[in-house]
């Protein structure tokens, strides 16, 4: 049982992450903000290689699996006696889906609006750290807000990072993001600044789960502290590109590192 609700909790995470890359390049490319003068890697429309009307099918077909892996995700977490959980989760997954195509798709893309960070905080962060735990144990244990927080904001230095890249090309679009309205200069302070909330955040937790610190410690010093030392000193836009991948690497191991603690000492 619990084997089977973590491959199938990954796996809706895995259709979910697809979804919104597919509504991201679909977003972009209807809008135009993915053109010639893009920094990042090129997107499928943007490339050529597939039609709007293709990736708008890609985009159905996505939403239609994502909510069936989402559904069986939940009938085996609560079965067929807790009907108001399942009710709950639900609502959760079609949240999952809109917030996924409505980052960038239609005329009120929040992605457009600065909410970005706040819907990845929520969606990446809280529903999903908090909603997995709540999956197993069908109690709500307050303690992990505190990595849901550290995922959420960690989350968000994954888009920071690609939107302090892509800050000229989306002011030139009409893309508000927060790097735009506050400047790279202020982007920056911001992305060290949850950087380091998120480490202390885990510490917190590991404190009060009566945790070792020593593996988060390590993972953080050796991949983040250069990394935030890369990213004071960055003065071009397209070399914040290679730093995506250390966070989103660091998050993983962050997590890794936690769970497997977690495992052994409860």
């Amino acid at each position: 049982h619990f084997w089977c609700i973590f491959l199938l909790a990954i796996l809706t995470t895995l259709c979910f992450q697809i979804l919104s890359n597919f509504a991201n390049d679909y977003g972009d490319g209807v809008k135009g903000t993915d053109n010639e003068n893009r920094v990042g890697p090129q997107r499928a429309i943007q490339s050529g290689a597939i039609t709007k009307n293709q990736m708008k099918k890609a985009i159905v077909i996505t939403s239609v699996i994502s909510l069936i892996v989402a559904l069986l995700l939940i009938f085996v977490s609560f079965g067929k006696d807790n009907f108001l959980y399942s009710l709950l989760f639900f609502v959760l997954g079609i949240a999952s889906i809109v917030a996924a195509i409505k980052y960038t798709v239609g005329k009120s893309a929040y992605g457009y609006k600065g909410l970005g960070d706040l819907f990845v905080f929520i969606f990446f962060g809280l529903v999903s750290v908090i909603g997995s735990n709540f999956l197993y144990t069908m109690q709500l244990d307050t303690t992990t807000i505190l990595p849901a927080i550290t995922i959420g904001i960690l989350s968000v230095g994954v888009l920071n990072l690609n939107n302090m890249r892509d800050i000229e090309n989306d002011i030139a679009s009409g893309k508000n993001t927060i790097v735009v309205k506050m400047g790279s200069k202020n982007a920056k302070t911001y992305h060290i600044a949850m950087i380091i909330l998120a480490f202390m955040c885990l510490l917190a937790f590991g404190y009060i789960r009566d945790m070792l610190i020593v593996p988060v410690t390590i993972v953080f010093l050796l991949i983040f502290a250069p990394h935030l030392k890369r990213v004071n000193d960055i003065k071009i836009p397209k070399n914040y590109d290679p730093e995506l991948k250390i966070v989103a690497i660091g998050t993983f191991l962050l997590s890794l590192v936690t769970a497997i603690e977690l495992f052994f000492t409860n």
